[in-house]
């Protein structure tokens, strides 16, 4: 089975999947394998629950007959299907990494854009070697964008993912010490993000610039096509608007307030809005889209909880990230408490980063400071010092926040929002 000979079931196919619980009728399933089971096994009740075609990579399971077909590498056969599909459609392909702010990036642009066309974007956090070919198959003949968020923890794989989506535009949103351990440092960091940027030269693609960043400006000094925001010759130029606890901003005398707090969401407004303007969007609706869009997914999320005023950021977090959050807390009027759970991927780092931190929530005075993880432990030795957030939570139910302002800031792995219902 190669590539060509499988597209036209693919394009008959209402979907691609590699979770075999969503398995329907039509559907594509990707059988892949992991250490401890082989998805293989699962490829006839794949096919009795209605695929239309299963893809494995055991060939005592191919069973053309049902169309159950064996290839080398799932992975592989995924990610060469992907590049075949994209290399068919004819719609703007817009990038986005960074080291912070990729998927509330992602989903404002998403908002902007669908004022005007129907766009596909990428579905939560599926940005890796395999969600992104997952989103490319997503597109479908009726969209007439795709928003592709790229992640990466290494160097040469944003290289990789730009392989596959193949961006027409792209956009960096930041770089900082995120995933340290992977890329080797800082300048890794920087290296490893700016692929985006080497694809998009290589291929004469638009870059979307922050001019207020340093390393964008530099990065992408007299090149062009691009499209800039952020200081008086950029092709826009937008106003940070503050109110209450939320961040906005102005364009020809119009002010638009979003849902998200912090002052650093405002780069990430005003790249969509640029991008929106860019395609044509007046931006009326440009304010429309910013202050419909609704945060639910733990980032940079406002939520008002027995009259105490929750900021839950709880899907990420990096020396980059938590400073910004602390600061921006720091704003906020009456008492404060910050849960700061574990930076994790620092590598050598880790010790002098979580000091930092914990330095800096100090500096900031902070009416309690709670801090979750063994990272953070080891240079904490206050008793508000927590090895997890089963930890966090006996503690919770013994003893009640007595503040007016409670911030939940912490890596995936520590899983912060479990104790949202306790607080």
């Amino acid at each position: 089975m190669n590539i060509e000979q499988f597209y036209p079931l693919f394009l008959q196919s209402d979907k691609v999947t590699i979770d075999s619980r969503k398995v329907g009728k039509n559907d594509i399933f990707f059988a892949f394998s992991g250490k401890n089971f082989n998805a293989a096994t699962l490829a006839e009740k794949a096919a009795d629950d209605g695929a239309l075609a299963v893809i494995v990579e055991k060939p005592e399971f191919e069973n053309k007959g049902r169309n159950i077909f064996y290839v080398p590498s799932t992975l592989e056969f995924l990610q060469q299907l992907a590049i075949h599909h994209r290399n068919q459609l004819k719609i703007p392909v817009i990038g986005l990494t960074g080291s912070n702010g990729k998927t509330t990036t992602k989903e404002i642009i998403h908002a902007v854009l669908s004022e005007k066309f129907n766009v596909q974007y990428t579905s939560g956090n599926l940005n890796n070697h395999i969600g992104v070919p997952l989103t490319i198959l997503s597109v479908k003949p009726e969209h007439e964008m795709a928003v592709v968020e790229m992640g990466a923890n290494h160097q040469k794989e944003i290289e990789l993912l730009c392989t596959i989506s193949q961006p027409d535009f792209g956009y960096i949103t930041n770089f900082g010490k995120a995933h340290l351990e992977g890329f080797g440092g800082f300048e890794g960091v920087i290296k490893g993000k700016s692929e985006l940027y080497d694809y998009l030269k290589s291929h004469d693609k638009t870059i979307v610039v922050n001019e207020n960043d340093p390393i964008q400006a530099e990065k992408t000094e007299n090149y062009s096509p691009k499209i800039t925001f952020g200081k008086e010759h950029s092709d826009y130029r937008f106003g940070l608007l503050s109110e209450e606890h939320f961040v906005g901003l102005e364009y020809q005398g119009i002010h638009a307030v979003s849902k998200l707090t912090g002052e650093y969401n405002f780069t990430n407004l005003c790249a969509a809005a640029s991008l929106g303007l860019y395609f044509g969007i007046s931006f009326d609706k440009i304010k429309h889209a910013v202050e419909n869009y609704t945060p639910t997914n733990m980032r940079s999320q406002v939520v008002k909880k027995e009259g105490t005023t929750l900021v839950l950021d709880t899907y990420n977090a990096n020396p980059s990230s938590m400073n910004a959050s602390l600061h921006n807390f720091a704003t906020f009027e009456g008492r404060k408490t910050v849960i700061i759970g574990d930076m994790l991927e620092l590598g050598e780092e880790s010790g002098k980063e979580h000091q930092n931190i914990l330095n800096l929530a100090h500096e900031l005075a902070f009416d309690q400071i709670i801090t979750v993880g063994k990272h953070f432990k080891a240079v904490n030795s206050s008793s508000q010092s927590f090895e997890n957030t089963a930890e966090l939570i006996a503690y919770l139910q013994e003893n009640k926040i007595d503040s007016e302002n409670i911030l939940l800031k912490g890596s995936r792995g520590i899983a912060l929002e479990k104790s949202i219902e306790f607080i």
